[in-house]
């Protein structure tokens, strides 16, 4: 028996003036490249819970266009994908049943459009793959494979209890940014959010030692590697956290991760993190402003509050050698075209290293698109190929879709632009030498060499 694992990858907006305007302004797509290049975390767990009888291969989708055909021979297939790439999802779905080969689909997509989906698989896994994958195997053996799969009432995965995945399907020449997943889960509720709190409601964190023993599956594959914690929020725990940061810290490895602002009102996990190899954390700032924050978060409009310690907060992660991503949404309900200016000027007077501007994304099963349906506020509804962060798929309160799309790219433009990125670099390596930040944190020696290399060129 053989069961092929495809993961979709690459990211491709459905307006045709932004993919165009992506080749000149890679700032736009960036981050969404880096994260949808990355290998597919999900897939190599449930390699890693297959059955040893069972052979298993790992494909990217990126891999069917380059060679123009399906890889063939599977009894069985698995597919993860994301909203944005669905459609080609069920296409590749589609064309192994016409091949007779059976189709499971998952992911957080299935998860939200159960129904739609099923009209393009043998069966459907919703929710937490971990809690379904063991039976769907064991049926498919049996010959009965259902039509849908949930996990049982109640329950939710423990990181813990999963296998190591299976780094070990990877091209180690593809890749240069591998995931690992620490926790799982946010204490927030952000009305757009199309994160894991679809498929949990709790915040759950990997042991220390569950953790450590990943890191190094993985230095056995890549030496030396940059790691990307594919959580929704970090650092929630501070003391189990910071418990990590003093075991990675003679691991040699390099990280990215996401975290939410309050990470800076910890001095000692800000200087853990640092000697563990932190080397960016992307915070969710979503806006400059009041009247963009409000309401964002649901429960207790906690990023609305935090709003006054924004620029001290990016000065304290950045003061400790740690540079700060920050991830603004544009589009939101309340503010209009004059916060463009208002996110540059931000961006300028707060000194972030890096910046990443999206559009409001109503994604399926998140309570803004839910808001926004039923106000007859989203454009072409079931359009799922318009959920990049980069297309406007929705009807905004203070301007119309055409100001928020050419807005976004104007932006862009000036927040991209070569000169304002190098200003942006060199403003952190001043700090550097002014003893601000800790002369031997790599990321600074990193940058610095590299960011005098390229304007030399």
């Amino acid at each position: 028996m053989k069961i092929g694992l495809i993961a979709m990858s690459g990211i491709r907006a459905a307006n045709e003036d932004l993919n165009r305007a992506g080749l000149t302004m890679p700032g736009v797509v960036e981050r969404s490249r880096i994260v949808a290049s990355m290998p597919s975390l999900s897939l190599l767990t449930l390699a890693a819970m297959t059955p040893p009888d069972i052979e298993v291969e790992y494909h990217e989708i990126h891999d069917l266009h380059t060679h123009g055909r399906l890889p063939d021979g599977f009894d069985l297939v698995a597919i993860a994908s994301f909203s944005a790439q669905i459609f080609d999802a069920y296409a590749v779905a589609d064309a192994y049943r016409a091949q007779g080969v059976s189709v499971v689909l998952g992911g957080l997509h299935i998860t939200a459009m159960p129904e739609e989906a099923m009209k393009h698989a043998t069966a459907i896994a919703v929710g937490e793959g971990e809690l379904t994958w063991p039976r769907i195997i064991a049926d498919f053996k049996a010959g009965r494979l259902a039509g849908r799969y949930d996990p049982p009432a109640g329950q939710y995965c423990r990181l813990d209890e999963a296998p190591v995945p299976r780094f070990d399907l990877l091209d180690p020449q593809r890749y240069n940014r591998i995931t690992l997943q620490t926790s799982r889960g946010c204490p927030h509720r952000c009305e757009f959010c199309a994160s894991s709190i679809l498929l949990t409601p709790h915040y759950r964190v990997k042991s220390v030692e569950r953790v450590i023993e990943e890191i190094r599956a993985i230095k056995r594959i890549w030496p030396r590697p940059f790691l990307e914690f594919a959580d929704d929020n970090s650092f929630v725990n501070r003391d189990h956290y910071k418990n990590l940061m003093r075991a990675m810290r003679d691991e040699d490895v390099r990280w990215f991760t996401e975290a939410d602002v309050s990470v800076a009102e910890d001095p000692e996990l800000l200087h853990l993190m640092r000697e563990a190899g932190c080397r960016q954390v992307l915070i969710g700032l979503e806006s400059p402003t009041p009247r963009g924050l409000n309401r964002l978060e649901l429960l207790r409009n906690w990023k609305l509050r935090k709003l006054p310690g924004y620029a001290a907060a990016i000065r304290e992660i950045q003061s400790h050698g740690i540079t700060v991503n920050g991830c603004f949404i544009l589009g939101l309900d309340g503010e209009g075209p004059e916060v463009f200016e208002d996110i540059y000027r931000f961006v300028a007077d707060s000194g972030l290293f890096d910046v990443q501007i999206t559009v409001m994304t109503a994604f399926p099963g998140t309570p803004l698109y839910s808001r926004l349906l039923a106000t007859n506020r989203i454009i072409d509804p079931g359009a799922w190929q318009k959920c990049t962060l980069f297309d406007v798929n929705h009807v905004p309160t203070h301007m119309t879709a055409a100001e928020l799309q050419q807005g976004m790219l104007d932006l862009a433009g000036r927040l991209y632009d070569s000169d304002v990125v190098y200003e942006r670099r060199m403003r952190f390596i001043a700090d550097l030498h002014s003893g601000r930040i800790p002369r031997g944190h790599g990321l600074a020696d990193e940058w610095e060499s590299g960011v005098l290399t390229r304007q030399a060129g």
